[in-house]
């Protein structure tokens, strides 16, 4: 008897959080297939997070928010968490607006490009 093999790529490590694209916009119908896609990938990890691309949501209202909660509720319920990646302004500010603690994952620091001032030298200032 053979078990279906793990979701996910086969070469990626133990060590790499799985990741869940959601889909926009979500529905409330969506919510039980999301948080139960959640478990399954907390079963097949040993990091105990579950990356969770928000990307393609579009606009977040309430549906979002409750959506999200849920997710996380499972996840912890589960031993683990959800990380979510890429939220945009509106949803970070609305998930602040109602005071849900979510991990974002980090995405790489953008540097200024360096701005070109020149020094002017006045006679007679002391030499560096």
């Amino acid at each position: 008897m053979s078990s279906a093999p793990p979701p996910g790529l086969p070469h990626v490590d133990a060590t790499t959080p799985p990741v869940l694209v959601l889909p926009g916009p979500v529905t409330k119908d969506d919510v039980p297939r999301l948080c139960e896609a959640v478990r399954i990938r907390l079963q097949h990890t040993t990091t105990h997070v579950v990356v969770c691309d928000v990307t393609a949501l579009g606009p977040p209202g309430l549906t979002t928010i409750d959506a999200l909660a849920r997710m996380q509720l499972a996840a912890r319920r589960a031993g683990g968490r959800i990380r979510l990646r890429a939220p945009d302004p509106a949803l970070r500010a609305l998930l602040a607006l109602v005071a849900l603690p979510f991990e974002l994952e980090r995405q790489p620091e953008q540097r200024e490009p360096p701005l070109r001032v020149e020094e002017a030298v006045e006679p007679g200032d002391p030499p560096l």
